[in-house]
């Protein structure tokens, strides 16, 4: 009876709790006097406790082989293979490469894609060009309805002679623009009417090509511009509004308030100098040649890239009025020994052919550069600048930079010969 408890005491190094899961197991399957219940659980317990747990993705699978073996038909990591990640090898395929690929091959090459104007740019010019063509209405309604209807013969060209002469292109302009009209019909042995409405465009075209001239911000800097012209051609307007359009170029702008004749003068260019946000040199009652001197220093101290210098408004015929525009010059000129290097005239597009005798005088005083043509909006015809490319009455055909016709910031514009002559023949 004690033989049986002596035979196999009971030790801490025989408990199974203590022990490994391979001895407790081996112990298990040799003791008769324990059930199935006793065998499975705490094999089970020790081999949860002492294996790692498995991803969730990868679940037990029962293994036949461990079956067969006899064992209790779990798979462990030991007797079964681990499972192969097919998710993962799914997840790595390439998707649609071909579909990235598509958008290129509908462009054949990159060179014969044509750039693309802005809808806003397209309708800013042909805003421009409607209202250049309204303020040239008068011209161009006489001179088109003259093409309309008629044959090609002597008398057309009559009635064109007038209807330039009217236009004030002068007799000079209108003679060189007829004979080169007639040899174009004869040459080309043009018939219809309108086809030689369309060649009078084109040689309208050729004639003014000579007043055709970019104006050159960055070849020195700063580029000191001198303003000149008679009273009420919209000068100081004009500073303001060039001043719009070279910022609009990304220049830096600087104004000088030289005109200290007319009281409200330097306080108009200051509001202009506001509202294009740009500084106003201005001095009250000094000196107009000291306010420009003082201009071209701060231009240059401050890196501006254009430097505008105002000056009051004056009639040829004032002798001393011009004899002080020829000191502001020499006053530049001593700030800069290269200065001023563009002189701009203003002048009045509704004037006619008195625009011949203000380019000549002020050409004669300070050598002018450039013109500046303004109120091409109300009743001006525009042929004067026929007359100022054929050099009539001893005016050499000075380069039109700018023409404005209307009184809106925007509203002054580079001179293009061709769009000039449509608006004039209509």
């Amino acid at each position: 009876m004690f033989r049986f408890f002596k035979k196999k005491p009971i030790t801490p190094e025989s408990s199974v709790e203590d022990q490994s899961p391979t001895l407790a197991s081996q112990e298990v399957e040799h003791s008769p006097d324990q059930t199935a219940e006793k065998v499975i659980v705490p094999e089970t317990v020790a081999e949860a406790a002492a294996t790692p747990a498995l991803p969730p993705q990868t679940p037990f699978r029962r293994s036949s082989f461990a079956a067969a073996l006899g064992g209790s038909g779990i798979a462990t990591p030991e007797s079964v293979l681990p499972a192969v990640p097919i998710e993962p090898v799914v997840v790595i395929q390439p998707v649609e490469p071909i579909a990235l690929v598509e958008p290129l091959e509908q462009v054949e090459s990159i060179e014969s894609v044509e750039p693309v104007i802005p809808e806003q740019n397209q309708e800013k010019k042909a805003s421009w060009l409607a209202r250049l063509k309204g303020g040239l209405a008068k011209t161009g309604q006489s001179i088109g309805s003259l093409f309309v209807g008629v044959r090609v013969d002597e008398a057309l060209f009559e009635e064109l002679e007038t209807a330039l002469i009217m236009a004030d292109a002068g007799v000079e302009a209108t003679e060189q623009l007829l004979k080169a009209l007639r040899l174009r019909v004869k040459r080309d042995r043009i018939e219809d009417a309108e086809a030689v409405r369309q060649a009078l465009r084109e040689v309208l075209t050729e004639h003014l090509k000579v007043l055709e001239k970019p104006f050159d911000v960055g070849r020195v800097k700063p580029l000191v511009v001198m303003i000149t012209g008679v009273n009420g051609a919209g000068k100081t307007t004009s500073i303001g509004k060039l001043a719009f359009a070279l910022q609009h170029e990304g220049a830096r702008v600087l104004l000088a308030a030289g005109d200290t004749f007319r009281a409200a003068a330097r306080q108009q260019l200051m509001e202009w100098g506001v509202r294009n946000k740009v500084d106003v040199i201005a001095q009250e009652g000094a000196d107009p040649a000291a306010v420009a001197f003082d201009a071209v220093h701060a231009g240059r101290a401050r890196g501006m890239d254009v430097v505008m210098v105002d000056t009051a408004g004056r009639l040829p015929t004032q002798l001393h009025l011009m004899d002080e525009l020829k000191k502001i010059r020499r006053v530049i000129a001593k700030a800069d020994p290269t200065a001023p290097h563009e002189v701009l005239l203003v002048v009045d597009g509704n004037s006619g052919q008195n625009v011949l005798a203000q380019i000549r005088a002020f050409d004669a005083a300070v050598g002018l550069t450039g013109l500046i043509v303004t109120k091409l909006d109300g009743t001006a015809k525009g042929g004067t600048l026929a007359a100022v490319a054929a050099g009539s009455q001893g005016v050499r055909p000075v380069p039109v930079y700018w023409i404005g016709v209307g009184e809106k910031i925007e509203d002054l514009q580079p001179f293009v010969a061709a769009e000039f002559a449509a608006a004039v023949v209509g």
